[in-house]
């Protein structure tokens, strides 16, 4: 990886729209994942800086939210940077995906902006790397692949999952499907289809989707915990639980719990936040990513695994830096002149 911090002087200002990024993620899951493992592995290294997330919330709009997520990244190359996402579940109402985003990148020698990349697919790709690199992972440690997929929620962050999971190995005799909107799961199935997924099953309760399923994949907007039932995980499934406040505190419990970083997963009203409220210790987390992708943390076959990733910024400020790496290889980075003006102290 390179940044303009190896040029002298102000960088140059670039905007990067969602359809390059697209052109480059596209067909590069394995890539992706790499980045997604290279930014986790510096993490646990204590090459980043990945302060907590900051959420700009609305009296009138209690569903609704944007997140500012600041990070720094010190790899092959030293880049900081910023992603600004923004959550409006309304928005599906009306046709518009919920999320939106803009990820700023900042040279690590002047500090000085010099790219801003659409971020939406960005986010998608590197939660579904992340989800991805997880359920590898943790097959491994637990000797077997999962042969039935089960999907709760249907948006955009699940077809990411899909692809990533397909990209990885994963393929699946039946895949379960749960959303709230018979539209949305129906959706996804004809989506599935389309994929060459197989038998593909829309479970109109979310009971028959978890107990049918060997791994679970929350991908919802669900501000509170709604799955209070740790029977439905008996039959000892990993769970991919990325909207991170599905899982009641009682299932929590139950289950064998990896993070990808367990201090960031006890905030803003996390299904582990919540857990840890209520009992008042972390006792019950076994260790992060990074712990399993080390070997030093184990994954039993006779307890249900629940990965809980709160996204950490540095994986999207790596993804960024691979996209602008990418593109300003094959030429095609597109530069605003005279972003910066005002460059002499004294005019």
């Amino acid at each position: 990886m390179s940044t303009s911090a190896t040029r002298a002087g102000v960088p140059d200002f670039a905007v990067i729209p969602g359809t390059q990024v697209h052109d480059v993620i596209r067909g590069r899951e394995k890539e992706v994942i790499g980045a997604v493992e290279e930014a986790y592995r510096l993490h646990g290294a204590g090459r980043t800086v990945n302060p907590d997330s900051y959420f700009l919330t609305f009296p009138d709009r209690p569903s609704a939210r944007i997140i500012a997520l600041p990070a720094s990244l010190r790899g092959e190359a030293h880049v900081h940077g910023l992603k600004w996402i923004s959550s409006f579940p309304e928005n599906v109402a009306t046709g518009l995906p919920r999320a939106s985003a803009v990820l700023i990148l900042n040279d690590a020698e002047t500090g000085y902006p010099f790219a801003c990349l659409e971020s939406s697919i960005i986010s998608a790709a590197r939660t579904a790397a992340s989800a991805a690199l997880a359920a590898t992972a943790l097959s491994e440690r637990r000797g077997s692949r999962p042969r039935r997929i089960g999907f709760f929620g249907t948006g955009l962050i699940a077809r990411y999952v899909h692809t990533y999971l397909a990209a990885s190995g994963f393929t699946a005799d039946e895949t379960g499907i749960h959303d709230l909107s018979e539209e949305h799961a129906q959706g996804f199935r004809e989506y599935l289809e389309r994929s060459g997924s197989g038998n593909a099953v829309v479970h109109e309760l979310p009971e028959d989707l978890i107990r049918s399923s060997d791994l679970i994949v929350f991908a919802t907007v669900a501000g509170q915990p709604h799955v209070h039932r740790p029977e439905w995980f008996e039959h000892n499934p990993l769970v991919l639980h990325i909207s991170l406040r599905d899982l009641a505190p009682e299932v929590v419990l139950g289950a064998h719990n990896i993070t990808d970083d367990t201090e960031h997963c006890m905030k803003a009203r996390t299904s582990l936040h919540l857990t840890e409220e209520r009992v008042g210790h972390r006792d019950f987390v076994a260790g992060t990513l990074v712990g399993v992708l080390d070997g030093k943390v184990d994954c039993p076959a006779d307890r249900p695994v629940v990965f809980s990733p709160f996204g950490l910024g540095v994986l999207d400020l790596a993804l960024a830096l691979y996209v602008y790496d990418r593109v300003t290889e094959d030429g095609t980075l597109g530069t605003v002149p005279g972003f910066f003006s005002e460059l002499r102290r004294y005019g």
